[in-house]
C-alpha cells in the first residue's frame, strides 16, 4: 500500500484506534481490553511502570504480535503488514548495521520503506545536516559515539516521512543538549501533522511535549486524556513557600499534613479539600514571603497517585 491509499483524517481527529485489545500469556494478562483513540498530529504520551503492558500494546500496534482479541486501525484501516511503510518505529532495543556508512545506512532504511534511491540519498543528507552529523556521513556506524548512533537511529525513524511514529525511550543515554535537539525535532515533525506515540519513563520530558497521556498499569488503562483534563482529576496537594528571612512554617497549620525543606523552599503537603490560598495569611504571619505558589501536581505525582489508586493504596 502506498501513501496515497491512506486517507488521512483532519488534524485532531482519531487516527490510531485500539478497540478492546487483549493479550494474555498463560495466566498473565498483558493487555486487558485496551481501547484508545489517538488524534492525528498529536504527541501522545504512553506511560506505565515496568511490566505494565506498554511493550505488549506497542508490539500489537506494530503487528509484531497479534492480540487475542480486539481491533487496531490506522486511518480506519485494519492494522496489518500493508501499513508498516506508514509507520516509523524506534524501539528501546536499538539496532543499526554497524559496518555501514551513516549516509548509506539512512538511505537503505528509507529505500526499505519505498523511497527511491536518489531521493533516499537526498533525505539522508538532509537528516544528517539536521542532526549535526554531516561531517560523519561517510563514516561507519561503529566509529560513532553512542549518542551519535542514537541520533542516526532517530533520523532513520523519520526519513521515510511516516504518518505515525512510535518512539520508545528515545532520550535514554543522551546528554541535555541532544535531548533538547531531539525534542525540537519531535515538535517540528508534529507541526507537519505526524502523529507520535511517545513511550517513556522520563516523565518530566513527557510533561514538556505531550498533548495527551495514557497510563497503563497491570494491562489496564487507568488514565487517558489531555494533560489539562488529567490534572483536573488530581487536585492541588501542596504549596511552596520561601521566607525572606529564612523563617520556617508555623507548627500546626490547619490542613497541612507535613512540611519539608527541599531545594531551598518549603513544600507543604495538604490534606484533601484544603484550600491552598487559605494558608497565605497564616504563612505571612511567620515573616515576609519571597515566594508562595500553589503547585499543580506534576506528571510524576499524578503517575504515582494513579498507580497507587489502581493498586488500592492511599498516598498522603
Amino acid at each position: 500500500m502506498n501513501a496515497t491509499a491512506l486517507n488521512l483524517p483532519e488534524i485532531g481527529q482519531p487516527f490510531l484506534t485500539l478497540s478492546s485489545v487483549t493479550k494474555t500469556y498463560g495466566s498473565k494478562i498483558a493487555a486487558n481490553n485496551v481501547s484508545l483513540a489517538i488524534p492525528r498530529g498529536s504527541i501522545y504520551g504512553f506511560l506505565g511502570p515496568n511490566g505494565s503492558g506498554k511493550t505488549t500494546t506497542i508490539r500489537s500496534i506494530m503487528n509484531i504480535i497479534l492480540p487475542d482479541k480486539g481491533e487496531i486501525r490506522l486511518a480506519g484501516l485494519p492494522m496489518d503488514g500493508r501499513l508498516r511503510d506508514r509507520i516509523g518505529y524506534l524501539p528501546e532495543e536499538r539496532g543499526l548495521y554497524r559496518k555501514m556508512k551513516c549516509r548509506d545506512q539512512l538511505a537503505y532504511l528509507a529505500e526499505l520503506k519505498g523511497v527511491p534511491r536518489k531521493e533516499a540519498l537526498e533525505r539522508a543528507d538532509q537528516w544528517l545536516q539536521r542532526m549535526g552529523l554531516s561531517e560523519y556521513r561517510l563514516q561507519k556506524i561503529d566509529t560513532l559515539s553512542k549518542g551519535m548512533q542514537q541520533k542516526i537511529q532517530f533520523a532513520a525513524t523519520f526519513i521515510s516521512e511516516p504518518d505515525l511514529v512510535i518512539l520508545d525511550e528515545v532520550f535514554t543515554g543522551l546528554d541535555p543538549l541532544n535531548i533538547e535537539l531531539l525534542r525540537e525535532m519531535i515538535l517540528e515533525e508534529k507541526s507537519k501533522g505526524v502523529t507520535i506515540l511517545f513511550s517513556t519513563h522520563m516523565l518530566a520530558e513527557a510533561e514538556k511535549i505531550c498533548d495527551c497521556i495514557c497510563l497503563i498499569e497491570g494491562g489496564n488503562i487507568i488514565i487517558d486524556g489531555t494533560l489539562e483534563s488529567v490534572r483536573a482529576d488530581f487536585p492541588l496537594k501542596s504549596v511552596r513557600a520561601v521566607w525572606a528571612d529564612d523563617a520556617s512554617p508555623p507548627e500546626g497549620l490547619p490542613g497541612v499534613l507535613h512540611s519539608e525543606l527541599k531545594e531551598g523552599s518549603w513544600r507543604l503537603t495538604l490534606a484533601e479539600g484544603t484550600d491552598p490560598h487559605s494558608l497565605l495569611p497564616l504563612l505571612s504571619a511567620a515573616g515576609p514571603l519571597s515566594l508562595f505558589s500553589a503547585n499543580r501536581p506534576s506528571l510524576e505525582e499524578i503517575f504515582l497517585e494513579a498507580v497507587a489508586r489502581s493498586q488500592g493504596e492511599v498516598r498522603s
